[in-house]
């Protein structure tokens, strides 16, 4: 991955190798990551060099992200999640308070795409990594709305719309946490909003948001997938029925001075009616600026909300259901930040090979460089056995196919089970290892 060392070719070489280990090895401490100890000090050097920003390690990836994205549908997913030190942060340096008001952490906010019609992951198009301060900051209505955490939403779509320009739609969607007044007012031209509701807003015709949808008709009864919440639960699906509707939302005390007065905005309500025994009722109050007009249309609302999953799945890719990067034992803020900005790409890169195992048409082009399609067509064949279970067949450049090399590389043997995310981490170690000696060899023979 270019762009992982500013203005320094070597520092730049060093960071796609650490990259590389973190996606191999599916962790993110750093004596695990090098074969020897000359690795692991490369590894520190890395994390320390002048040449290194998290917001540099980060546009590395947005780049290919946009690149990937044109000519789609995007949903562009944000939330936020945090670092929680709690019972090992005696030693931490530079971190102020989590989310408990005590233990040292920090926060991660990215925005990562999404393709709108296949649900495959494309990459990392923006993120925020900060700590809180240790002492009050001041009175939450005294400051504007970019001077406080709730800023992140704004900034989040605003880099949306700046670095996807060339995808064909862009949709932001967020959980309740986005639900922000001016988040909506603030909205950049050619991105549309699909945000879960948390405040029930006061309307202008004196109403009120959440009783607005009592009044309107069933439009349709569907079926909504529920996403897994962690290890052993497969998620469930919810029979769900659907009203929708427009409102003219008040502008609330806490808002801008400069947002405008009211909004015009769409409302999906998305109600269980009959949750199974023991089960919470589905209740989802989405709030757009999408179409809401047709039984159709608010279906398509609900859809690209629940595409909000696939953010879920990279934070337990990155954290304790995979690459465990509250385990790191770098203990200082900034390397911290360098090294969750690293670990955001690879829980990515991994989500992206297991998610391709099945067959993608997405491009290669989404995880390696195109320029590099011949040396992995010659090494790939390589893989390939005499039986047609032992064939490659995936269409030859894209994402399903480069997996399946991979995947071979990593001992999968065409049988049985599909290639799992440690499968496909070991064989992207192997493959990378093997690509980079096939470059150097030919660059050689051509000395």
């Amino acid at each position: 991955m270019q762009g992982l060392g500013i203005g320094d070719v070597r520092t730049a070489a060093r960071g796609a190798w650490f990259f590389d280990r973190i996606v191999a090895t599916g962790s993110v401490v750093v004596r695990r990551l090098g074969e020897g100890r000359a690795e692991e000090i490369a590894a520190h050097r890395y994390l320390s060099s002048p040449y290194v920003t998290p917001a540099g390690i980060l546009d590395a990836s947005s780049g290919r992200t946009a690149r990937a994205c044109s000519g789609r549908r995007i949903v562009a997913a944000q939330d936020t999640t945090e670092i929680n030190f709690a019972g090992r942060g005696a030693a931490r340096r530079g971190l102020g308070p989590g989310s408990d008001g005590k233990s040292p952490g920090f926060f991660i906010h990215p925005v990562i795409a999404v393709d709108a019609e296949d649900e495959a992951v494309i990459g990392v198009v923006h993120a925020q990594i900060w700590t809180r301060a240790g002492e009050p900051v001041g009175s939450r209505r005294s400051r504007s709305v970019a001077d406080k955490e709730s800023g992140r939403w704004i900034a989040g779509t605003r880099a949306a719309g700046e670095r996807l320009a060339a995808a064909r739609s862009i949709v932001v969607v967020a959980d309740r946490e986005g639900d922000i007044y001016s988040h909506f007012a603030a909205r950049p031209p050619g991105v549309d909003l699909a945000v879960r509701a948390r405040h029930n807003r006061a309307l202008e015709d004196g109403g009120s948001l959440f009783e607005a949808a009592t009044r309107w008709p069933d439009l349709k009864s569907t079926e909504v997938r529920v996403a897994p919440r962690g290890p052993g639960d497969k998620g469930r699906t919810a029979q769900v029925v659907l009203r929708a509707g427009t409102v003219r939302i008040a502008k609330p005390a806490t808002a801008e001075r400069h947002d405008p007065k009211t909004l015009a905005l769409g409302l999906v309500e998305v109600r269980e009616p009959a949750p199974p025994p023991g089960v919470t009722a589905l209740l989802w109050r989405i709030v757009t600026t999408l179409p809401t007009d047709t039984a159709a249309a608010a279906a398509e609302v609900v859809r690209l909300y629940r595409l909000r999953w696939r953010i879920e799945e990279v934070f337990r890719a990155m954290k304790a259901d995979g690459l465990r990067l509250e385990d790191t034992q770098v203990l200082d803020a900034e390397r911290l930040f360098r090294l969750s900005a690293l670990a955001l790409g690879a829980a990515v890169r991994i989500i992206q090979l297991v998610d391709a195992r099945d067959g993608s048409s997405r491009p290669m082009t989404d995880v390696l460089d195109g320029n590099l399609l011949d040396a992995v067509i010659v090494i790939g064949k390589t893989r390939e056995g005499k039986t047609a279970r032992q064939k490659n067949s995936h269409p030859l450049g894209s994402l399903a196919w480069l997996a399946w090399i991979v995947a071979r590389y990593g001992g999968w043997n065409c049988y049985y089970k599909p290639p799992g995310p440690k499968t496909m981490a070991i064989g992207w170690e192997r493959f990378a290892a093997t690509l980079a000696g096939f470059i150097l060899a030919q660059a050689e023979a051509l000395v």
